[in-house]
């Protein structure tokens, strides 16, 4: 049996906290930052955990590793 490989798109995206939550950065903080305020684009920096349903699925691409 070969070994099982990461996904590696979701690897890029994804990283797994030492609890095995799922966390994630936030989208929209690439351009067009003028129109954002400023209190949007501070919270966009901070890092997104994936909800209950996708973490199942998130975790069996990153199987290797998590």
């Amino acid at each position: 049996m070969p070994k099982m490989k990461t996904k590696k798109s979701a690897a890029k995206r994804f990283t797994l906290t030492a609890s095995g939550k799922v966390k994630y950065k936030k989208m929209n903080l690439r351009h067009i930052l003028t129109k954002k305020s400023a209190k949007r684009k501070r919270n966009l920096r901070k890092a997104g955990f994936v909800d209950g349903g996708n973490v199942r699925m998130i975790k069996k691409q990153l199987l290797p590793n998590g």
